[in-house]
């Protein structure tokens, strides 16, 4: 494992005070521990920087991956040591005569509501990138319309997104997104859909489309935010197998590692090693209804688990009889296996009835916003006028 080491030789205060200056980045399985004893620091030095760094809020379990250093050394001695995550996440530790004392750095965060448009040429994600979004705004919007799209069989060429959604900013640079308030989705698949986000009086926040019925129902369109359809429901030939039989699932092709939701809440009935399957997770759920995850790469749930709704039960990879990294979703309804593809869920508790003023009031300034003509080329981002008070504020 190589290191990017820099050093340069500055001049310091006086003359004779010249300093090292070393930039590195953890590298992968590296300890904060192990870098800084790699930089040439003695224990002594190594133990009281990872105490000031403990006492800073930095844990030192949790060192990520290209967590950056920069080390200063004068006359032989640590001076300082820089720890930088991301534009919010950095930490520093200075030498205080014989003892080193560390903070983590306060910046000024600012949030901001603002539309986008994306318009689909080939994928949700390429849209946001040629908006000039970053691409995990797609993630989000998948999210809050999962209900109702599946972001791969779904979606087509020409179909178009907009949103109001809040974004987070550091010192004028995108950090990255926080809630869609409201979102329109505009395809030749799925029609027309319109959602938004709304607090009920007991502080219970979810998304309703314009007449008031939920967005959310009882079941996700799909275990996985995007994925292909590889191999659909019934008969197919096996390729490890050498035979044509039944096919009790579908099969989602998706790199190794890909989170895998449930699809509903549930009680977990099945999380272990299936000789076919591989690594098995199998969800039993209101309605007679069970659904099973197959060939995981990673279990995140135990038996007789309570799980929810879009919780992460495991991850995606080719243990088992696989022929490559995929998911294979099954369903059964009253023990009988089914085409997940070719069911209908009904929907959750509509808007109750004495709300539906307030939220008509609420969701107005973001039809408004929505409704507005761009104020840039299609796909790109823009800040609406029409914008309810209070949308911006300084963190």
């Amino acid at each position: 494992m190589s290191l990017t080491v820099v050093s340069l030789l500055l001049c310091g205060v006086l003359a004779n005070d010249p300093a090292t200056v070393q930039n590195r980045r953890l590298e992968r399985d590296q300890t904060m521990a192990g870098a800084l004893f790699k930089a040439g620091l003695d224990s002594v030095t190594v133990d009281g920087l990872l105490g000031a760094l403990s006492a800073s809020e930095y844990e030192l379990k949790r060192a990520r991956a290209g967590d950056q250093l920069r080390l200063v050394i004068r006359n032989g001695q640590l001076d300082t040591l820089e720890v930088r995550r991301n534009a919010l996440n950095e930490w520093l530790v200075r030498r205080d005569g014989d003892r080193y004392v560390g903070k983590k750095r306060e910046f000024e965060r600012e949030q901001k509501v603002e539309v986008i448009e994306l318009k689909v040429q080939s994928s949700v994600w390429d849209a946001a990138k040629a908006a000039g979004e970053r691409p995990e705004v797609a993630m989000t919007l998948a999210d809050v319309f999962a209900w109702d799209i599946d972001f791969y069989r779904d979606v087509q060429k020409g179909d178009t997104m907009r949103a109001v959604v809040e974004k987070v900013f550091a010192k004028g640079r995108l950090l990255g997104y926080g809630n869609v308030l409201a979102a329109t989705y505009k395809g030749s698949t799925v029609g027309s859909k319109n959602i938004y986000r709304y607090t009920l009086p007991d502080g219970a926040t979810s998304y309703f489309q314009r007449d008031g019925m939920s967005a959310r129902k009882t079941f996700l369109k799909s275990p996985l935010k995007f994925a292909n359809v590889t191999s659909g429901f019934g008969g197919r030939f096996h390729p490890i197998l050498n035979y044509f039989g039944s096919h009790n699932g579908v099969d989602y092709g998706t790199p190794t590692g890909t989170p895998v939701w449930a699809v509903a809440d549930g009680i977990v009935t099945r999380a272990g090693w299936d000789n076919g399957g591989g690594n098995m997770v199998c969800v039993r759920h209101v309605l007679s209804l069970e659904t099973c995850y197959l060939h995981l790469s990673k279990i995140n749930v135990k038996l007789n688990a309570r799980v929810f709704q879009k919780d992460v039960i495991g991850e995606s990879g080719s243990t088992g009889l696989s022929t490559g990294p995929h998911l294979h979703f099954g369903m059964k309804r009253g023990g009988a296996w089914v085409n997940p593809l070719n069911q209908n869920f009904p929907r959750a508790d509509p808007l109750p009835l004495a709300q539906k003023v307030l939220f008509g009031e609420t969701i107005a300034p973001y039809d408004a916003m929505l409704d507005a003509q761009p104020v840039a080329s299609v796909g790109g981002a823009q800040s609406s006028p029409s914008a309810p008070s209070g949308t911006t504020t300084t963190q």
